[in-house]
């Protein structure tokens, strides 16, 4: 993989931790001290950042950096394992049911694009 694609998957990890958070682009930029153009292409894997705003983005997204360098690694799925397992504590059986349809529907639509 070459640093072009490493920086896009990079940007689209920011970009899902982002959305996943409900922050705005503006609302991420404005707290990382950036401007909104300038996180947009750290998203879109045009532009690199230094360490400083890489910090201040996890930070501001209350993550481990790990999760966004390294989402493959056991420790980390290990980490995303038990995030979901706590967004299910409090969760009726039947909305524990109607999350696990949901996330297997995304599931099967990320592996068909996968193959296309």
């Amino acid at each position: 993989m070459n640093a072009n694609q490493e920086l896009k998957l990079l940007g689209q990890r920011i970009r899902a931790a982002r959305t996943a958070k409900g922050l705005s682009q503006g609302d991420l930029a404005f707290a990382v001290e950036v401007s909104e153009p300038y996180m947009s292409d750290i998203e879109l894997g045009k532009k690199k950042m230094n360490v400083l705003t890489f910090c201040r983005i996890v930070e501001t997204l209350n993550m481990s950096a790990d999760s966004i360098l390294r989402p493959n690694v056991p420790v980390v799925n290990q980490i995303y394992q038990q995030e979901f397992a706590d967004l299910l504590k409090d969760c009726t059986p039947q909305e524990i049911e109607s999350i696990l349809n949901i996330v297997k529907e995304i599931k099967t639509t990320l592996h068909n694009k996968k193959e296309d």
